[in-house]
């Protein structure tokens, strides 16, 4: 075994984890020097051996990576009365560019040990972690010197347990060794720097062990990384390089060919195709490599073979006779090589790599032009030289390696397999590489025999145990040397340059911890990394549209009737009786569009909001609500305050608690006479734009209606509600009404949360992880349509044609501004029309230069003024009529994230072949590229026009051209797809934006919208940008249907990040898991570019999540956005859309215990006016504030605001708080409590059992006896005063005494066991006890 060799194979760190190879671009390394002094202990026997083991760790994801090194073994010794010592004084170092606070150092302490049979064993006797980095990329504490690390019990294996927390110290498993800690002192240290490009990052090694490339110390110190000085480097000239393939050249090359074209074609799972796949290129990657790493780039030159160098050209190679004519690879230039060292560790490492491409084949004859651009590179052979002793001018022949060894490139290296035809005769396995060598001056690469020698005694120190995986490298450089070529930067189609993927085990943990390397040898692709989640994941939880229909009984109409609400009438002032609504989907398109009442009036009655007798009892019953909601393309909408006034019966059967019926706020506070709010909206199809008709109805056939309820006083969301609008399709008829009683619910998040263990990525495990749905209420509405004439025949779609023709250019357009008529006897009539009549610009003109003169001199000088206008505006009056005749114009209904697909008939005017450009000047439209994206959505459009494959050629600036012959036309497809919501739906609608209020009952839809037309210009030119035609498209924006609504609140000015668990459409149902096909994979678009959004499949049949990433904005800023999810890999259509609403709140954490009073303050800001405010809570029983009602906050001053949590669970959780103006209704400021909660100590526990069902409770009583000597008053509360009552909510005992304190267990409707908490609190609300009584409910 060589010394290279020796050497790389005992120094392979562990590569860090996947993830931490995404960081671009890559930060800067830091070096570290770390001093291992002593180790003391109580714990230590004295005369047992210790040692010391230090490896890196990756604390966020569980992962041991770098190298594990080891001290040597030293004795304990003690000098009573002190504790044992072990003194070690080792200096470890190490670089690294993983500068995040998670990752440390780990260090174990070992001790042999005897066993039975005679022998030793080595035992884990406690570890400790070293943080390296702390907040950020700041080195921990780097002036510190010496530092105390407190160890604990254990093996570091206990770092990979799942329910490990970081930091340590949070982790309950964790037992510190009491009276033991290991002296250490870490620093960074600067001069390391310099040995970089000799020293692999994340590799610890000792001061007295050898880098190859570096002096030995000097003096008596034996530290040569203190101070490290470099070898001097020898120049070296690879000249007359050759490869040999065996059998021979032909034949490698046609085996290796007919493997990759059978391994596509079974990759594709297609047939024989025409196409085949051919050398492209062969490149050769020479680097210098000192064992440990590459210290420089490998350069890379491109081969030829032996017959295609001319014979008057470069000089054949000459070799021996086993040698073919023609079967050699040649390199037609020398290789310097200047980084070469005088060492034997150093070596001269050769990767022979093949560039293929697919081509098509027609007669067995390669089709000009049909090669592919997509390149596909593979490592095919590789060798290292390692120059010997007195080595000079000489030519060396070595073998060339394949298969599956370890190389430094870490790449998979092809071996031919065994075939009949390589078995005819005798030749090498893999073949060779003959070079000459020489160098530039007449030192030799290795004279001295000491240096191994050296090295040798060296190895004497105890050994870095290996742990047998591929060295991470630096990121690839671009190549320099000679021969360079264009395909090193084409990307591969195939994934090429696959990873070595081998078992390993690190001794250190003797546990196999195999990982794929990252990056391939001097190669720019990217590889593909396994992904793996950082955070459980919670469910897709949001507010979903269901069926909402309620039958009223006879009862609950007459109800309905008597509270007076105000009737619905049809075009005939007829009320519209409340009818049974259509089954949903069962709706009839063609039935709506020949209806003869083509208006619509769409009413929304608001009538009533109820809770549910098992709703959420956590907050306050809002005395006054407001809604929000956006209906069709119409302005949101901010409804009045309203107020719930009480009435002696429900509304709908089957409410346990009475609804409350709306009733509007007027501005000055009084109370509208007749309840409800009933809102109107005009539909008339004489003022919607052409074809808009059509989309109205779709819009009621497959949307919902998103409303969300506030409190009109706190300004806090109560919850939201969806309805279905498919009931408002009149299906014939004059009029119809329906009644629906919408559920309005939250939904609450929890904090988030590490993984725990696989049962987060289960396949299904849909459970709401970190999700909870509460129920807040009933709102009770009727959706009415009530249909009218229209004088105006209403525009219809255009033709559902995807071809749009340029038109003729023969038919020129009238120039001029012309009044036309159209006689009885069908001749065209025009009447001509002043200049100044048509023309502003003209007419100003006139007006601002006009003489004071006299009529003919004043008519003279207008004529003077029309001619030099004439003259001015002629070219482009001209240009625009030219312009004119080759427009076309096409109009895109476009939705949100769903693609509008047409092709544009181009043809060629002229008698000559051109090739046109095709120039775009908006992002969102663009020409499909891709044969196969063609051909995708002219399935899905049922186009019958050709599919041309390799159409387009894209120049350097990115645009597409494509040839035309002589009068030819061809169909250029094109794709509008815009993942920009409207700004008037992006604008959040909620208690920080109340602009836009429903004042009017009546909203009417004109041309004039909210969604602008938005006009694109194409333009196709040929040389000299001379346009042959032109496309003018019309994007008239739609809206877009909302599948879930999610809602977020979040500190400000931070990032929110969240991982959504997608559920399983289309899964097939018994799929197992890990079974390819059994879930399609899903792509998603967010609405906001700032806002990063990205799916990942953790493997086939495994669930896929949604990762989002939001920056929140200032307090009380409301961010929304959308998220189209996709299913298809050319995002033709969205299979759903998600709403999001992000709230920015400002951040106080509080630290508490359950039942005690957590005092604290707030300091509050005044704004530019003195306001009268007020502060609200979500949790009002459970968060106090002083002051509780409505203060003067003074303008631009500061005023405390004192606040008391008692929370009544443990746990974490959110509370929200709001500062509002109570005369104008406006959010001031908002803030998000943090809670952290802990269970007080129980000194006491009971148990009853009592009926459920019903009953009147139970009266119980305990007794307390006050342990001080003083009299003390104390007070009581619980965790469930839904389920008891204190017969005194407080009570004064003398010193010493006992008190009985009486209590009332309230009868339960369930069966089952609840815990209630009883807490006894001192005069400052401090707990002095907790009793617990279980209650058994039979």
């Amino acid at each position: 075994m060589g010394e290279w060799e020796r050497v790389f194979r005992q120094h392979l760190p562990l590569p860090p984890h996947p993830q931490r190879r995404r960081a671009r671009p890559p930060p800067r390394s830091t070096a570290f020097r770390c001093v291992l002094k002593y180790l003391h202990g109580a714990a230590l026997s004295q005369g047992t051996k210790y040692q010391l083991r230090l490896s890196l760790f990756d604390a966020t994801y569980h992962h041991f990576f770098g190298k594990t090194w080891r001290s040597s073994w030293r004795a304990a010794s003690a000098v009573p009365p002190r504790s044992a010592r072990v003194t070690f004084n080792e200096v470890v170092y190490f670089h690294t560019s993983l500068n995040h606070p998670g990752i440390a150092a780990v260090v174990e302490v070992v001790m042999t040990a005897g066993k039975g049979d005679g022998g030793s064993q080595h035992l884990s006797c406690g570890f400790g972690t070293i943080p390296l980095f702390h907040g950020g990329s700041e080195v921990t504490n780097p002036a510190t010197e010496d530092r105390a690390l407190k160890l604990y019990h254990g093996t570091p294996r206990a770092l990979l347990h799942p329910r490990f927390q970081d930091p340590v110290e949070k982790n309950k498993y964790m037992t510190v060794m009491e009276q033991s800690h290991l002296q250490y002192a870490l620093k960074s240290h600067q001069p390391l720097e310099a040995i970089f490009h000799l020293l692999p990052e994340n590799l610890l090694v000792s001061g007295l062990q050898t880098v190859p490339g570096l002096l030995p110390a000097r003096g008596d110190a034996d530290d040569c990384l203190q101070k490290p000085r470099l070898m001097k480097t020898v120049t070296c000239y690879l000249e007359r390089l050759f490869i040999q393939l065996y059998p021979s050249l032909e034949e490698f090359e046609e085996e290796l060919l007919d493997l990759l074209n059978s391994d596509r074609l079974l990759q594709a799972n297609t047939a024989p195709d025409g196409e085949e796949v051919v050398v492209r290129e062969r490149r050769l990657h020479v680097g210098v490599h000192n064992g440990l790493r590459f210290v420089r780039a490998p350069q890379v030159a491109v081969l030829v073979p032996d017959v295609e160098l001319s014979p008057g050209g470069c000089q054949r190679v000459s070799s021996s006779g086993a040698r073919d004519a023609g079967q050699a690879l040649v390199l037609r230039s020398r290789i310097q090589l200047s980084e070469m060292v005088p060492h034997p560790a150093f070596g001269v490492c050769f990767l022979l790599e093949y560039v293929f491409c697919s081509m098509l084949r027609a007669g067995g004859k390669a089709v000009s032009g049909s090669a592919r651009s997509e390149a596909d590179m593979r490592s095919v052979r590789w060798a290292v030289w390692s120059p010997v002793p007195s080595t000079g001018d000489t030519d060396v022949v070595l073998p060339l390696r394949g298969g599956a060894r370890r190389g430094p490139c870490q790449a998979l290296v092809y071996r031919t397999p065994p075939s009949s035809r390589q078995l005819q005769g005798k030749h090498v396995e893999s073949g060779t590489v003959q070079f000459h060598v020489s160098t530039d001056s007449e030192e030799h690469l290795v004279t001295a025999a000491e240096i191994l020698c050296k090295d040798r005694d060296e190895l004497k120190q105890p050994p870095t145990p290996s742990l047998r995986v591929p060295t991470p490298r630096r990121a690839p450089v671009s190549p320099r040397g000679p021969g360079l070529s264009v395909s090193q930067l084409v990307a591969s189609p195939w994934g090429t340059g696959q990873t070595l993927q081998q078992d390993g085990g690190i001794t250190h943990l003797e546990a196999d911890l195999g990982s794929p390397d990252t990056e391939p040898c001097a190669n720019d692709q990217l590889q593909a990394l396994p992904f793996t989640p950082l955070q459980l994941p919670m469910a897709a939880v949001g507010l979903q549209a269901c069926s909402s229909h309620v039958s009223l009984s006879r009862a609950a109409l007459a109800r309905l009737h008597a509270a007076g609400f105000p009737d619905i009438l049809d075009r005939n002032q007829e009320p519209v009786e409340i009818s049974e609504p259509v089954e949903l989907g069962g709706f009839n398109l063609r039935l709506e569009e020949a209806d003869p009442l083509q208006g619509n009036e769409i009413v929304l009655q608001f009538l009533a909001f109820g809770r549910d007798a098992q709703g959420s009892v956590e907050g306050l019953w809002p005395r006054t609500v407001f809604l929000t909601f956006q209906f069709y393309r119409f302005p949101p909408v901010t409804t009045p305050r309203l107020q719930l006034v009480g009435t002696d019966g429900g509304l709908a059967a089957g409410l346990a608690v009475p609804a409350q019926l709306l009733v509007r706020v007027n501005e000055d506070g009084t109370l509208n006479r007749q309840p409800g709010l009933q809102l109107k909206y005009m539909v008339d199809p004489a003022f919607l734009r052409p074809g808009e008709q059509r989309w109205f109805l779709r819009y009621l056939a497959e949307h919902s209606l998103q409303i969300d309820v506030w409190d009109g006083d706190s300004l806090l969301h109560v919850g939201s509600a969806a309805i279905k609008l498919e009931p408002l399709l009149r299906q014939g008829q004059t009029a119809v009404r329906t009644y629906h009683e919408l559920e309005v619910a939250t939904t609450e998040y929890e904090p988030d949360g590490p993984v725990l263990g696989r049962e987060a990525l289960w396949h299904g495990a849909l459970r709401p992880l970190g999700v909870r749905v509460a129920l807040r209420g009933r709102l009770h509405l009727c959706l009415a349509n009530v249909g009218h004439p229209c004088e105006e025949t209403p525009g219809q779609l255009p033709s559902h044609s995807h071809i749009v023709t340029s038109p003729d250019s023969s038919v020129i357009t009238p120039g001029g501004n012309w009044c036309s008529l159209n006689t009885p006897g069908g001749r065209r009539t025009a009447w001509a029309r002043r200049l100044v009549d048509v023309d502003s610009e003209l007419e100003a003109a006139l007006r601002s230069r006009r003489p004071e003169q006299g009529w003919p001199k004043q008519h003279a000088w207008d004529l003077q003024v029309i001619d030099a206008y004439r003259d001015h505006i002629k070219g482009e009056s001209i240009y625009q009529m030219l312009s004119q005749a080759i427009t076309a114009t096409h109009t895109v209904h476009a939705v949100l994230g769903t693609a509008e697909f047409f092709e544009f008939a181009l043809k060629n005017p002229y008698s000559i072949q051109h090739t046109v450009t095709i120039e775009v000047d908006h992002p969102e439209l663009s020409v499909i590229l891709d044969p196969r994206e063609w051909r995708h959505f002219k399935e899905l459009t049922k186009s019958v026009t050709p599919v041309e494959e390799d159409m387009f050629h894209l120049r350097d600036d990115l645009k597409p051209q494509v040839y035309l012959r002589p009068s030819e036309t061809v169909h250029i497809p094109f794709k509008y797809q815009t993942f920009s919501a409207d700004p008037a739906v992006v604008a959040a609608q909620g208690p920080a934006g109340l602009g836009t209020r429903a004042n009017e009952s009546s909203h009417s839809l004109g041309k004039s919208g909210a969604k602008q037309t938005k006009l694109i210009q194409v333009s196709f030119q040929v040389s000299r940008g001379k346009p042959i035609a032109l496309l003018r498209v019309k994007v008239e924006p739609q809206p877009h249907v909302v599948d879930q609504t999610f809602r977020f609140y979040h500190p400000e000015l931070t990032f929110l990040k969240k991982t959504i668990r997608l559920p399983p459409w289309h899964t097939l149902p018994g799929t197992p898991v890990g079974v390819p096909g059994g879930q399609p994979e899903m792509f998603v678009r967010c609405s906001d570019p700032d806002i990063i959004c990205e799916t990942k499949s953790l493997g086939p049949g495994e669930p896929q999540d949604i990762f989002l990433k939001v920056a929140g904005g200032p307090s009380p800023q409301i961010k929304k956005f959308f998220v189209a999810i996709y299913m298809d890999t050319w995002l033709a259509a969205p299979v759903q859309i998600w709403q999001f609403y992000l709230h920015s709140l400002q951040r106080l954490d509080v630290s508490c215990t359950a039942g005690q009073l957590t005092r604290l303050s707030l300091l509050l800001r005044g704004t530019a006016a003195p306001r009268r405010v007020q502060a609200f809570t979500s949790h009002p029983q459970e968060l106090e504030v002083d002051p509780n009602g409505a203060f003067l906050l003074p303008a631009n001053g500061i005023q405390d605001l004192y606040i008391g949590v008692r929370p009544r669970r443990a746990g974490s959780r959110f509370i929200y708080l709001n500062l509002v103006d109570v005369e104008s209704h406006q959010l001031v400021s908002s803030w998000l409590l943090c809670l952290s909660c802990r269970q007080p100590l129980i000194s006491k526990v009971f148990e009853i059992s009592l009926p459920a069902g019903g009953g009147k409770g139970c009266n119980k009583r305990i007794t307390y006896t006050n342990p001080y000597p003083s009299p003390r008053l104390y007070f009581l509360c619980t965790n469930r005063p839904d389920l008891l009552q204190f017969k005194e909510d407080s009570f004064e005992v003398a010193g010493g005494e006992v008190y009985t304190i009486g209590l009332r267990f309230a009868p339960s409707q369930t069966v089952g066991e609840e815990e209630i908490l009883i807490h006894i609190n001192d005069h400052e609300d401090k707990n002095e006890e907790t009793f617990c009584v279980k209650v058994l409910y039979q």
